[in-house]
């Protein structure tokens, strides 16, 4: 059963910190959950503390062999172990794949997880933001939206030499798992563009849907695979982000090349606690997974069910992933701060390039997010409206 802390301040969380000097503001922003990580993860940590002498570290051979399992048992994708490079976090790998890609302009599909907008202004490279399309959907009674990526829209941006595209799949923040039949359309057009992929699949082992699956773009489309960098982790599923252990998977080894030499005196290396926790996430950590996926999917119904009955809000429909993505411009011109003084802190869609919008982390207590549902819900009232747009 998965367990919660008391309360996280003092711990100096990014997440609950935030708001340590206006405790009456419940922190669901961040994308970072809550409960304790899985005991297997903590045991494996508490171990590697007695031993002592925290040293430099190379990869363990444990965690390759455990990750090659993972992938294959969760992914249907059999890797090889000189395909993995091994980084602190999935923003540098994006940072580095950047670097090591010559190809421009940049594409990525929005609204986008913030550190993919931020890319192009540092880098300085031609970048092209491809706003998805939205239909509507009927589920559980209430009226939804769905996200889809615009495949006219992307085959008119590419130019005869290609580029390059930053993929997120699971995607953050509307909480699609791209099916198989999206995925081979954005293989046909990459192939036949001559586009290089990056693709974050950092949130992989969170699909709450049971009814979706996650794809690796790498395997599931075979033209893809030589010029596919896939970045991983167990953070986000395991509830390990503070403890950096990421990874890429390149199986084209002039890309592997390139990348490995971008990160070289620059990125460092991964710690032996991220060493420690991932071996154990990936080797250990399915049940709790199992226990996980069932909590968060009854926290998201109960989402649906609160933030779908308002008028004033549009939900978008969740497959994977536990951040919640709500168009909120019927509320207020800036409802990030609208919610907070209501007493609930989320995420600014601004920063996901979508003004107006605001994202909900849901992976909390069931508790604690009934009372931000409530405190969301009794906020909205005709006479406290202030939005000067609509939709």
């Amino acid at each position: 059963m998965l367990r919660f802390p008391k309360d996280r301040f003092g711990t100096n969380s990014l997440k609950w910190d935030k708001y340590k000097k206006e405790q009456n503001i419940i922190p669901l922003w961040v994308a970072d959950m809550d409960c304790f990580s899985p005991p297997e993860v903590i045991d494996a940590l508490h171990k590697r503390v007695e031993h002592g002498v925290f040293g430099y570290t190379k990869v363990p051979s444990e965690l390759v062999e455990a990750t090659i399992d993972h992938v294959k048992t969760h992914f249907n994708w059999e890797i090889k172990p000189e395909w993995i490079l091994w980084f602190p976090g999935i923003v540098s790998g994006l940072q580095v794949a950047v670097r090591a890609v010559e190809s421009e302009p940049l594409f990525t599909f929005t609204p986008i997880y913030p550190p993919f907008l931020s890319i192009a202004k540092e880098f300085g490279k031609n970048y092209i933001l491809l706003p998805m399309r939205q239909s509507a959907v009927q589920v559980g009674g209430n009226e939804l939206v769905k996200w889809h990526i615009d495949f006219d829209e992307f085959k008119r941006a590419i130019p005869k030499e290609g580029g390059h595209l930053l993929f997120c799949n699971p995607h953050n923040p509307v909480g699609r798992a791209f099916s198989s039949e999206e995925l081979k359309e954005l293989g046909r057009i990459c192939t036949e563009k001559n586009v290089v992929v990056t693709s974050d699949e950092i949130h992989n082992g969170l699909i709450l849907d049971r009814t979706k699956r996650h794809y690796c773009i790498a395997e599931h489309i075979p033209e893809l695979t030589e010029r596919t960098i896939t970045l991983m982790a167990p953070s986000k599923t395991y509830n390990i982000p503070g403890i950096s252990c990421s990874f890429a998977i390149i199986p084209n080894a002039e890309l592997r090349r390139k990348f490995a030499r971008v990160m070289h005196g620059i990125v460092p290396d991964v710690n032996l606690f991220g060493f420690t926790a991932g071996t154990a996430a990936f080797k250990y950590g399915e049940p709790w997974r199992q226990e996980l996926l069932d909590y968060l999917w009854q926290n998201w119904l109960l989402v649906r069910e609160t933030i779908g009955a308002i008028p004033q809000l549009t939900l978008t429909d969740l497959e994977a992933t536990y951040l919640a993505w709500i168009d909120a411009r019927r509320i207020s011109d800036n409802p990030t701060q609208f919610f907070e003084n209501a007493g609930v802190g989320l995420s600014n869609g601004a920063d996901f390039g979508f003004p107006g919008y605001v994202r909900l982390n849901f992976a909390c207590e069931r508790e604690l997010l009934r009372e931000g549902l409530e405190r969301i819900k009794n906020s909205i009232a005709p006479n406290k409206l202030t939005a000067k747009f609509a939709p």
